[in-house]
């Protein structure tokens, strides 16, 4: 219950400032969180993570606000619902085990870097009492978990720092400066938009991306759950979750979102929070807050949610990558993508398309090793009858390996009888058999014969389906 309160302290200037980014009313942030976090912790796969209007779902939808209007905006949240859903449905979740680990490292360490910078706002060109005071809070969160943990160190500090300010005169900047606090409750609201095919052309491309961020942040954020609480999650579960959670986001007049990382690490690091209570709590608690207590939240100083911020980015980080020791022992190509996410999710603030950088540079890097396994031996045996070249090929043969494979037989120089034994080898693609095509054309040329021997069942049988069908000029 406590965690589900620090965190809903923290979702409320997050929630007002994504509204702002989205370029909408902070009343569509705050509703959004709240009809999110409490349909999620029914729906999700995930418990005790929190969902919540977010800064990258704000980010890619901002445009449709700004150029279409509200009736367009909530309408493209309602349809990248409905293709979460969809997509939950068709197991696009099972695709999260092609994350490689350097992969995810660069999504926690640069998530960790976000959230941090996202503080940088509220610690310049402030009021200098901003800097004690978000001193303190960082030292009560410090120190309480040595001798208690009963209550949320967060919590504390947001309780003591107000109460100090308050009763102080301290003047700093508050949660009431963020922006205006709704004083009613959500009501249902059916976006006015003709449906044809041009609204689907505006809403639709914008709703496709909305979806895959969202998807890929929320089950990202579920992996990194699962990891620090020994537990497994429902990511099939989590995906169509998501998508009803924003379509009735969408219906309460709010903005959509997907996984908070910052506010998941501060509900189950920070706060120790384990089942779907919590989440649930953060919703229900966020309304009170903002409808009933909205005169109390808003005196609430920046300075201690900053405070619990830097601590959530502190401990998010894992700091045992960037050790000199791990990164000595580490291959080259797996720092190489971790470091390539951090850099563009950074640069672009953009989860989503940094993952994807990531992703794509492991593949490469991993086709790029496994490219130099592919060798090739020959042999010229004296006691054969009749003169014959052997060759033995060894590895993994696909599109990376096989390229070479042409260029490693002596073609003028061999025999007129010529065994490729593939028994130490697997042909994984149409590339190979390609290759292997063109070794025996460029032989059949100058009218020697080839034979084909140790293939494996798998092999055989793509082999056999492809050979001299693909149209190679040999």
């Amino acid at each position: 219950m406590l965690a589900g309160l620090v965190v809903a302290l923290a979702l409320i200037p997050e929630a007002i400032s994504f509204s702002i980014i989205a370029g909408v009313d902070p009343r569509v942030g705050l509703f959004s969180s709240f009809v999110m976090a409490v349909s999620i912790a029914f729906l999700g796969g995930r418990p005790a993570m929190i969902t919540a209007a977010t800064g990258a779902i704000a980010l890619v939808i901002a445009p449709v606000a700004r150029e279409y209007g509200m009736d367009y905006f909530i309408a493209t949240v309602m349809l990248g619902g409905i293709l979460q859903v969809i997509m939950g449905v068709l197991g696009v979740a099972k695709l999260m085990r092609f994350i490689p680990r350097s992969v995810m490292l660069g999504f926690v360490n640069s998530l960790a870097i976000l959230i941090f910078m996202a503080q940088l706002p509220h610690l310049i060109n402030v009021p200098w009492m901003v800097y004690p005071l978000v001193g303190i809070g960082l030292i009560i969160m410090v120190l309480m978990p040595r001798f208690t943990k009963v209550v949320p160190a967060p919590l504390v500090a947001i309780v003591l720092l107000t109460i100090a300010t308050v009763t102080m005169a301290i003047a700093v900047p508050t949660v009431g400066d963020q922006g205006e606090l709704p004083r009613s409750l959500p009501e249902l609201f059916i976006p006015n938009v003709p449906l044809n095919w041009e609204t689907l052309s505006i809403i639709g491309p914008f709703a496709i991306a909305m979806a895959l961020v969202g998807l890929l942040e929320s089950l990202l954020t579920a992996k990194l759950v699962d990891d620090i609480t020994d537990t497994h999650s429902r990511k099939t579960r989590e995906a169509w979750g998501q998508g009803v959670a924003n379509v009735l986001s969408g219906l309460f007049g709010g903005m959509g979102g997907c996984a908070m990382i910052g506010q998941t690490m501060i509900n189950v690091k920070a706060s120790g929070a384990r089942t779907r209570i919590s989440t649930f709590l953060a919703g229900i608690f966020l309304l009170i807050l903002v409808v009933v207590l909205g005169d109390v939240v808003a005196v609430i100083p920046m300075a201690a949610l900053v405070a619990v911020m830097i601590i959530v980015a502190v401990s998010t980080f894992n700091w045992h990558s960037v050790q000199w020791s791990t990164l000595k022992r580490m291959p080259k190509s797996e720092t190489t993508v971790m470091v390539a996410t951090v850099v563009v999710v950074v640069a672009t603030h953009n989860l989503a398309i940094g993952v994807l950088v990531g992703v794509v540079v492991a593949m490469v890097a991993f086709a790029r090793r496994v490219a130099h396994f592919a060798t090739v031996d020959r042999s010229l045996p004296d006691d054969e009858t009749v003169p014959t070249a052997y060759y033995r090929v060894n590895g993994e043969l696909f599109f990376a390996s096989s390229n070479d494979l042409t260029t490693q037989f002596e073609y003028s120089d061999d025999p007129d009888r010529v065994i490729i034994d593939m028994s130490n080898s697997h042909i994984w693609d149409a590339s190979t058999v390609a290759a292997l095509d063109a070794i025996t054309t460029k032989y059949e040329r100058r009218g020697k014969r080839v034979v084909l021997i140790g293939l494996n069942e798998a092999s055989q049988y793509m082999h056999e389906r492809l050979a001299g069908n693909l149209g190679g000029e040999g």
